[in-house]
């Protein structure tokens, strides 16, 4: 990405959405285009701003973060906004249903400022973020909750159609590797894992990266607890 990050805060509470703020506005490379207290304020400024990335608050008075996210991502035009959620607890209904709205990961609240300027750096420039142990945590969780009540929604799709590459590659995106870990693990260049990852999303149909983690979980392709292991 050429120039500076430009970033959306959404919080509702004003503390902690002046903090953000704050620390955003201090860092070089990144400028804060709006900021909005709840989601229909949001939805309104990612249409009239563009942001790249739009720190997004979950539980808001009012419209919440998974509609606001919805909405912004179904209006937007290309380039799309890159979400990453901000949540408190590390174990919430709520973020999982933002990574199936097409959220790119989650950033707990307590994370230190040189872990959110990193974040933002890294989904500005078409990461995703995610913390291992957490994704396994939330995936294992609602996706059986999900399972459990029928909720209706289509099955997760099949594998079937992928190469043996493109299946390690996205176990151990699931896995919490980045692109540079996942490279060095199967001795392939970069720029190959992000091909095989953008043959893998454009097969089973996906938008973002987060929704190949929840994919990867929801077939059984990796198992929660299971860590990065020695190999892939």
């Amino acid at each position: 990405m050429t120039g500076s990050i430009r970033v959306l805060v959404v919080d509702d509470q004003f503390l902690i959405r002046a903090g953000l703020v704050g620390l955003l506005r201090a860092a070089p490379g990144i400028e804060v285009v709006g900021e909005a207290g709840d989601g229909d304020e949001a939805v309104e400024l990612a249409a009239r701003t563009r942001p790249d990335v739009i720190l997004m608050d979950i539980r808001m008075p009012g419209t919440d973060g998974i509609t606001a996210t919805a909405r912004i991502l179904a209006q937007a035009t290309e380039p799309a906004p890159r979400v990453l959620v901000l949540t408190t607890f590390d174990l919430d209904e709520y973020v999982y249903g933002a990574l199936r709205a097409g959220a790119c990961g989650f950033l707990l609240k307590d994370s230190g400022p040189e872990r959110l300027l990193a974040a933002v750096a890294a989904v500005g420039c078409g990461d995703a973020l995610f913390a291992p142990s957490v994704t396994r945590r939330l995936v294992e969780a609602f996706a059986r909750q999900g399972a459990r009540s029928g909720g209706g929604e289509e099955p997760p799709p099949d594998l079937a159609a992928l190469t043996l590459r493109e299946v390690e590659v996205l176990k151990l995106i699931a896995r919490g590797l980045t692109n540079a870990d996942i490279a060095e693990r199967l001795y392939i260049s970069e720029a190959t894992v992000k091909t095989h990852l953008n043959r893998t999303m454009s097969k089973l149909g996906l938008d973002s990266r987060a929704q190949a983690v929840v994919v990867a979980y929801e077939t059984g392709l990796v198992t929660p607890g299971a860590g990065t292991g020695a190999g892939p």
